[in-house]
């Protein structure tokens, strides 16, 4: 073998290594017919560009197991209704406390309409800036997407903050219609007011001459979305519901519900939240423990 060769078979191997370590391609075009649930994911390194990658196995939360939020699931159902039958439809903002069911509710609503067109693609606040490749890529397509925006928030200065405000309405392109988008917050406002915004003509000597335009500028992002939707803490009776509901889901008897309420509102307690969250993880970790029933004895069969 001469040097040439070595040299060749040397490049392949190395070649061969490093292909190896590479993510799988994705194809340019998904498989929107057949999968229902989407994340937008980066490759790693210099050139590694950005797909949607499908998810195997998408949250199986129904509408009907979200309990004590009737008016907010009637306006989302409502909402994504309109959009999936081509009528007009609002962008959406879910804010409020933590574990009331905000993110839930978009994925039950992607599983009560996957059926008659929609799909849900997750982005992360990280990736926001993508959003134009994103819309693209599904634009004049026959069905409807919601980009699902969970646990947003925004610092000063985040790329991501300015994308997001010029895809809900600021671009001088028209809106695709048939993308929306839905996003979480445990802040209405999507970023953090501070005292000094009021504050700061009066006490800097170089203030904003203006801070009632900077407190405009940060609310202005949350008045894009066209439909508010607020949650609040649950009430001890409607938890106990939930946590009801749960272990009923578990296959726990009438009995066992009632026995376990108040260790139920014991964990809340320690975890000083009544949530729908808290009461899922309450019944999983009860439910989970109970020793399971005695299977059924068999008849004796004579021969």
């Amino acid at each position: 073998m001469n040097q040439l060769d070595q040299f060749l078979h040397r490049a392949e191997a190395l070649l061969a290594r490093v292909e190896a370590l590479l993510p799988p391609a994705a194809p340019r075009t998904p498989d929107f017919k057949h999968s229902f649930a989407f994340r937008w994911r980066r490759r790693a390194g210099p050139g590694g560009g950005a797909y949607l990658q499908p998810v195997a196995h998408a949250a199986s939360i129904r509408l009907q197991d979200l309990h004590h939020i009737g008016r907010q699931k009637g306006e989302i159902e409502q909402n994504t209704r309109q959009f999936v039958e081509r009528r007009p439809a609002n962008n959406v903002l879910l804010t409020g406390a933590r574990g009331t069911g905000k993110s839930s509710l978009i994925k039950a609503c992607l599983n009560g309409f996957a059926h008659q067109g929609l799909r849900l693609i997750e982005v992360d606040k990280a990736d926001l800036a993508d959003l134009p490749d994103i819309v693209d890529l599904v634009a004049g397509r026959p069905e409807r997407f919601v980009i699902f925006c969970d646990d947003l928030s925004f610092e000063e200065g985040e790329a991501g903050y300015k994308a997001l405000k010029v895809a809900l309405d600021g671009s001088i392109a028209a809106q695709s219609d048939n993308v929306l988008i839905y996003a979480t917050s445990n802040r209405r406002h999507l970023m953090p007011e501070k005292m000094s915004d009021n504050l700061g003509a009066t006490h800097s000597d170089d203030g904003d001459l203006h801070p009632g335009e900077a407190i405009e500028e940060k609310i202005s992002l949350s008045e894009r979305f066209g439909l508010w939707l607020s949650f609040y803490p649950f009430k001890q009776d409607d938890y106990l519901d939930i946590v009801g509901h749960w272990l009923e889901s578990f296959g726990c008897t009438p009995a066992q519900i009632e026995a376990a309420r108040a260790d139920a509102l014991r964990w809340a307690l320690g975890r000083g939240s009544r949530s729908g969250r808290v009461a899922w993880q309450f019944a999983k970790d009860y439910a989970g423990k109970l020793p399971p029933s005695p299977a059924p004895a068999q008849e004796q069969v004579d021969v």
